[in-house]
């Protein structure tokens, strides 16, 4: 039976002659590699409410798991910042946190160890996700917010600065329009702004209905048919539909 078959999860430049970070065209997926306490961090990762629900996860060994997100509008630098983040976040591996990582494909088999697995996937979203939709308490958020707090007023934010608020409103608006559960939206709002705001679940339904209005406004609003074959022909289908 085939072994250790691997795939690149980012595309390449049709002219490029390596795997580098210079060849990556764009950026497709974000990835995990968990190699220790596969299945806690599983959990942890499941039950978090900053971090969307994976689209795929990978079984490579025992107990060892790859666990991938289908992506789109991020650039190569923030993927890697965000795979770190979230390497740190669910003790995962930190040198399998590059743009340029290959990843292993199921039904194939893993012969890096003394006993042969052959590989497993699932397939637990369909959803495409955007960079609002990581979301990690603990990182320069709360720098920023300390920074915001002065002698117990706010100040307000600077010409050009995106605010928490429009994040999290943009963040409910992209999960509603992908067909999230609204009260499942309202949690994950509430639960990540529960340190910094008096009344977080008042405020998560507030934000969510402004972006219900938002959806409902857009679908009213005759917008020109578009059509572009261009990027399907380049970026080709996802590498893991096989899944």
């Amino acid at each position: 039976m085939t072994s250790d078959v691997y795939i690149g999860m980012n595309t390449l430049k049709r002219d490029a002659q390596s795997r580098t970070k210079e060849d990556i065209e764009q950026i497709r997926h974000l990835y995990l590699d968990i190699d220790r306490r596969g299945p806690e961090a599983l959990e942890a990762i499941r039950n978090s409410s900053g971090i969307p629900t994976p689209n795929y996860v990978l079984e490579t060994s025992p107990a060892k798991f790859q666990v991938v997100w289908k992506v789109e509008n991020i650039s190569q630098d923030e993927a890697e910042d965000l795979q770190r983040r979230m390497a740190r976040e669910f003790n995962a591996d930190l040198a399998a946190t590059d743009s340029t990582r290959v990843l292993r494909l199921p039904t194939f088999v893993n012969r890096k160890y003394a006993e042969a697995h052959i590989v497993t996937g699932r397939r637990e979203a369909i959803a495409t996700y955007g960079p609002e939709d990581f979301r990690f308490r603990g990182d320069d958020h709360d720098e920023r917010r300390e920074h915001l707090v002065a002698n117990g007023r706010r100040r307000v934010a600077s010409e050009g600065e995106i605010t928490q608020s429009e994040r999290d409103w943009a963040f409910a608006k992209r999960a509603l329009a992908r067909g999230d559960d609204p009260d499942e939206v309202i949690r994950r709002i509430a639960d990540y702004r529960a340190d910094d705001k008096y009344d977080s679940e008042y405020y998560a339904r507030l934000t969510v209905r402004k972006a219900q209005a938002e959806i409902k406004q857009g679908l009213a609003s005759p917008k020109r048919a578009t059509t572009d074959l261009t990027q399907e022909s380049v970026v080709g289908p996802d590498p893991i539909e096989t899944l």
